[in-house]
């Protein structure tokens, strides 16, 4: 956990051995399960506990109370998430615009997905807690991982990468939000995902600056070049000279 986290909220220890990382899983997991059958208010570290076979006292080794375990779910949730971006960001390094966002938001859209149950869960868990540690550690990451892939793209530049980076992540993220609260049947929410992977793409598109040298690399082979002025807003092209 990052060191801003509030103290009362991070783990009381962490796992150094095996046995003791594979507890925490198990507790994580249980803890998860509740969520999902008995929501966030019904939850206890006693059903907790019960449900991944230790005893309270094993928990609190760990876990001092609820809004730990609470805090400790998101934080393992958001660190899993951001792994997944920063990995398929990577492998597209270099790559076309169109394929960066499509990796982009299918890695974010199945993560999501994997277990909604989860996902949703997991929302209503952080009601009552300031999670603002949280978000800013993910969205760190995340900022990051997405603004250097696009910064490597081989089709073009962008002229004010961080807001356009800023915006993609917010309507990505939004969208996938708005996807879940609905509980949209899967046939709509596929569409919003393609969509979506439209959505990013045209905005991307409209903000680009072609890389250095493309215009030399068109004229190179294509000949002579454009022969025709840019179009005015209303009204036919007009010739050069």
């Amino acid at each position: 956990m990052a060191s801003s986290f509030p103290p009362r909220l991070k783990l009381r220890k962490s796992p150094r051995q095996a046995r003791a990382t594979a507890t925490l899983d198990a507790i994580f997991e249980a803890a998860i399960q509740v969520l999902v059958t008995d929501g966030p208010q019904r939850l206890t570290t006693t059903r907790v506990a019960e449900r991944a076979g230790v005893s309270v006292g094993t928990m609190y080794q760990y876990l001092p109370h609820k809004q730990a375990l609470f805090y400790a779910l998101n934080d393992r949730y958001l660190r899993v998430l951001a792994d997944k971006v920063e990995s398929a960001c990577l492998a597209r390094h270099g790559g076309p615009i169109g394929e960066m966002v499509e990796a982009l938001v299918t890695t974010y859209w199945n993560a999501k997905t994997e277990r909604p149950e989860v996902t949703r869960a997991l929302y209503r868990s952080v009601v009552e807690l300031d999670n603002e540690a949280l978000i800013e550690d993910f969205a760190g990451r995340v900022d990051a991982a997405t603004a250097a892939m696009f910064a490597s793209a081989s089709d073009a530049v962008f002229a004010d990468l961080p807001i356009v980076n800023l915006t993609v992540l917010s309507t990505i993220f939004g969208t996938v939000r708005s996807v879940f609260e609905r509980n949209l049947p899967v046939p709509i929410s596929s569409a919003v995902h393609d969509h979506l992977i439209l959505m990013c793409n045209a905005y991307l598109e409209a903000f680009k600056i072609p890389p250095p040298g493309a215009s030399a690399e068109r004229e190179r082979t294509t000949g002579s070049g454009p022969q025709v002025a840019m179009p005015a807003l209303y009204g036919p092209p007009q010739p050069l000279g």
